[in-house]
């Protein structure tokens, strides 16, 4: 009886620590209180499972306010995952030779449950500081990234992300209204880009092309992103036409020939 209960005990262990990360993967950091709050579980509890996490480099601090993220700890983890995804060793060579080119950061994201995940990420020789977006959990509604992916799936299952996912103004940018949203989605069909302008970040502007399997589905977003002031509209258009020629590459690498 008490080998099964330190086993159980063990097994919640586990399950507390990636409720862990999995908080600050979506909020970006968060403290000892919220963390406790949302796996319900007592201040000195949530603390020492930090507190491991931490001494593993899976979370780091990031301010003298007691707040932690994810920690550099999970690049070689994440890595690992990343590098058996086909899209990502079929298009490394894309998207880091895109980022070369323009000078901006470039990520691969991929569907996970409601929200965006960002497996891979490649930044130019010109960018001096950005986001870390590997492992981050993003929004679908607000995203470019997330739009692609949305507008390419069927009607009912897009239905379903949204209302399990909600549609919240996370910017004043941010579109909350369906009916808008579904407009916005079928202009991407159309032009295979989606844009975002200071919808999920104020002073973030990206834009994103679909990149599809040898069956000619969207299995992934590529993505470029910038400061809004550097990234403004003008610029976008001028990225669109590298970015969407890199996403069809990386499809005719994954076996997708274009009509």
């Amino acid at each position: 009886m008490s080998n099964t209960g330190g086993r159980d005990g063990g097994i919640q262990s586990v399950d507390r620590a990636i409720s862990v990360l999995e908080i600050l993967a979506r909020l970006g950091e968060a403290g000892v209180s919220e963390v406790a709050a949302e796996i319900e579980v007592h201040k000195s509890t949530a603390f020492r499972l930090l507190g491991a996490l931490e001494g593993h480099g899976l979370v780091e601090q990031a301010t003298d306010r007691g707040k932690y993220r994810l920690g550099f700890g999970l690049i070689p983890l994440a890595g690992a995952v990343s590098d058996r995804l086909e899209v990502t060793r079929q298009g490394r060579p894309v998207y880091e030779q895109l980022a070369a080119d323009l000078g901006e950061t470039i990520n691969i994201a991929v569907l996970q449950s409601h929200w965006v995940v960002n497996i891979d990420q490649a930044m130019g020789p010109s960018t001096v500081a950005t986001h870390n977006w590997i492992g981050r959990l993003t929004p679908l509604h607000c995203t470019s990234s997330g739009k692609v992916l949305l507008a390419h799936l069927d009607p009912e299952r897009r239905a379903e992300l949204l209302a399990e996912a909600g549609m919240e103004a996370v910017t004043p940018n941010t579109i909350t209204s369906l009916s808008m949203l579904d407009a916005e989605l079928a202009q991407v069909r159309e032009t295979g880009l989606a844009v975002a302008i200071e919808e999920y970040e104020i002073g973030l502007n990206a834009a994103a092309a679909p990149v599809c399997d040898r069956a000619g589905q969207v299995i992934a977003a590529l993505t470029v992103s910038g400061p809004a002031y550097r990234m403004d509209t003008t610029r976008l258009k001028e990225l669109a036409t590298p970015l969407r020629a890199a996403a069809s590459e990386m499809s005719r690498r994954m076996g997708w020939f274009q009509p």
